[in-house]
């Protein structure tokens, strides 16, 4: 009887011991909404990305300037610099002015060519807001670095001309597809 009180007890602080341990990563992306499916957003289709490279290619070769003095997207900017539950609101608000451009920059000339990248853009951000979920009650308030760069791309499109805005997106979109959304779409993995 004493070796199985023991044994129980063991069991119990070891139970408490794991439980205070905290989370641990597992293989899938953290899905903080209902129908959030972005983890299969880690690698896009080959005909996506060719799409896409078409679309750059034309968009760049249409460019009134190629660079501007005001960075939007900071080379030094990196999703994992925020906590896990943040990374898919900056992306989604950079998705969000990233579409916004290139629809303005879709006219005539370059609307077949976009149509299919602002397709795959348009899905990509659907998916996105759905996994995107109020900030938690208790526990970790937003980071100022979340704010901050929220603040920064709301303002962009008021302090830049639009020229500007044009070449900046244009020049962010591969870093956009393939380093921030594969970083949320890798959840708690994203280090």
């Amino acid at each position: 009887m004493a070796m199985a009180a023991a044994w129980f007890l063991v069991l119990v602080v070891t139970g408490l011991g794991l439980a205070r341990a905290g989370p641990v990563a597992t293989a899938k992306p953290a899905s903080t909404g209902r129908g959030c499916d972005i983890g299969k957003f880690k690698s896009l289709p080959p005909t996506e990305w060719k799409a896409l490279k078409k679309a750059k290619d034309a968009l760049e070769n249409s460019l009134k300037i190629l660079s501007c003095s005001f960075c939007l997207f900071p080379r030094n900017w990196e999703l994992t610099q925020l906590q896990v539950w943040e990374r898919p609101v900056a992306l989604e608000a950079e998705l969000a002015l990233t579409l916004k451009v290139l629809e303005t920059m879709a006219d005539l000339s370059l609307r077949n060519i976009l149509d299919q990248p602002l397709h795959m853009l348009h899905y990509i951000h659907s998916k996105l807001q759905a996994c995107i979920s109020p900030p938690p009650i208790a526990g970790p308030r937003p980071s100022g670095r979340l704010y901050h760069w929220l603040h920064r791309l709301q303002k962009a499109p008021k302090k830049v001309s639009q020229n500007c805005l044009e070449s900046t997106v244009t020049f962010n979109l591969f870093r956009l597809l393939t380093r921030d959304l594969n970083c949320v779409a890798r959840g708690d993995l994203c280090i």
